[in-house]
This record gives C-alpha cells, sequence and structure tokens, in this order.
C-alpha cells in the first residue's frame, strides 16, 4: 500500500469549492448559520464558508448552557473571522424541559429521574432546535460540523450536533481538520485544543477510551498497533452506524405517479 499523504491546501479548495456549489443549487444568497463551540470543527467550518461565502453570509451561534467555562474560545473565533453572531443561553430552554419532563403526567411509566446520557444529550437536541430558528429566520442554511473520525464511532448526538443541511468536514478525519486549521491560519489555541463535548467535563478522547491519532491512523491506513483498541473501535462502530443511514422505512409498493413528471 502506498504511503498516505494529506494536502491541506488542495483540500481547503476543494472544501471551499463544494461549499460555492452546494449554495449555488441550494439556496443561492442563503447564509451559512452554525453553532460556535471554540471547537476545531466549527472553528474550520466557520472560516471554510466565510472564505467560500464571505464573511457576511456566515452567522455564528454561541450558547452556553448557563455558564461556560470556555465561551471566550467562541468569541475569539466569531471576532478573528469578524462574522455576526447571537449568543443564546440554553439554560432556561434546558432545566424546563427536563422540569416539565421529571413532572409531567405520568400514566403507566415513571420518568421522575433521567438518565445521566439522556440529560447529556439534551442539551446538543435544545442547541440544534435553536440553530435552526436562527437559520430559519435568517434566510440560511444548517451547517453540519462533525468530522469522519467522530461520525466513524458515533461519537454524536443524533438530531443534535448530527444535524444539519451540508456537510463539510464529514470525510475529513480530526488531524487532517486540523491541518486544514493551519491552513487557513486560524488562532492555534482553537486548532490544537484538546476535543471536549463540554457537556460531561471530559475530553472526547477519554469518553472514547482511544486518541483520534490512534483512530484516524486506522482509518486511513488500517494499522492499530492495540488489539484491544481495534475491537472496541469496531465496536463503537457496529453500534452506532445506523446514525449515519437513512430513517428506516416502510415500503408500501404503491406507486407515486408524481415521480412519472421527473
Amino acid at each position: 500500500m502506498a504511503e498516505y499523504t494529506f494536502d491541506a491546501v488542495a483540500m481547503k479548495d476543494k472544501v471551499v469549492a463544494w461549499i460555492r456549489e452546494f449554495f449555488e443549487k441550494n439556496g443561492p444568497g442563503c447564509n451559512a448559520v452554525l453553532g460556535i463551540s471554540g471547537g476545531k470543527d466549527s472553528t474550520v467550518c466557520a472560516a471554510l464558508c466565510a472564505e467560500a461565502l464571505g464573511k457576511d453570509r456566515v452567522i455564528g451561534v454561541l450558547m452556553p448552557n448557563g455558564e461556560q467555562a470556555d465561551i471566550d474560545m467562541s468569541r475569539l473565533l466569531v471576532e478573528h473571522l469578524g462574522i455576526p453572531y447571537i449568543v443564546v443561553n440554553i439554560k432556561d430552554a434546558y432545566d424546563g424541559a427536563i422540569s416539565a419532563i421529571t413532572g409531567g403526567e405520568m400514566h403507566g411509566l415513571d420518568l421522575s429521574e433521567l438518565q445521566r446520557q439522556t440529560t447529556i444529550n439534551l442539551a446538543p437536541r435544545i442547541r440544534m432546535a435553536t440553530v435552526y430558528a436562527v437559520s430559519q429566520s435568517m434566510n440560511g442554511r444548517v451547517v453540519n460540523t462533525c468530522n469522519q473520525s467522530e461520525d466513524w464511532v458515533g461519537y454524536s448526538t443524533r438530531y443534535g450536533d448530527a444535524a444539519g443541511d451540508f456537510s463539510p468536514l464529514a470525510h475529513l478525519t480530526v488531524q487532517e481538520v486540523k491541518a486544514i486549521g493551519r491552513v487557513l491560519n486560524l488562532p492555534e489555541v482553537l486548532v490544537d485544543k484538546a476535543p471536549s463535548d463540554g457537556l460531561c467535563g471530559k475530553t472526547d478522547e477519554d469518553n472514547l477510551g482511544f486518541t483520534y491519532a490512534m483512530l484516524d491512523k486506522y482509518l486511513r491506513e488500517g494499522v492499530i498497533d492495540d488489539p484491544e483498541k481495534k475491537a472496541l473501535i469496531d465496536r463503537k462502530r457496529k453500534w452506532n452506524k445506523f446514525k449515519l443511514e437513512m430513517m428506516p422505512m416502510f415500503d408500501s409498493e404503491i406507486p407515486i405517479l408524481a415521480d412519472d413528471e421527473d
């Protein structure tokens, strides 16, 4: 097998061209709207969209849940790029949803206490609803900011950060996203920031049980030295593959005559 190499400059140009083509086909004149977490993925996505469309057509949505320790990283990005943005604190919505569910009128079930994973996933789902609300009112298209490494092992919240109208990074690994970030001359503190979901107080790699460097090497070169880590990655891939597939739909086999007009 030939040695794997990655041309970040060429790939950056291809992604920028792809974004322009997407908007030409799916909303000429529309804005790119995305949540800004202060991490590398939203950072690189915002910068790519700004180069493709112009900074005035990229709208950042900052969404702390109460106090966010690294909100300054989000502000650093939007100020660095010079893009318009809105800060929406989701704490009232988050607390209200939990209160409404746990205090709801229950018939034959008990939801007085929610599982921890439920409360963790609720925040990104509320954030995505918020991004779509901003997008719909600002003539927008929502940017999915997930990368291939995260998607491969299911490290995303379905209908949360995994949602969107177009995805610039879906086929790029963490290492490749970082390389593009450097080509874009983005602040090093944002590109190399330790990835964290900002929800449970741990880094992504702590939660996953392996490093992104290990995962990326496995994805691109098929090489992994630790059999236990390989088994863990393969298991996560199998368990979470459904997140990347279309929702299964029953096929009634009833013809749709309108298809004849295409």
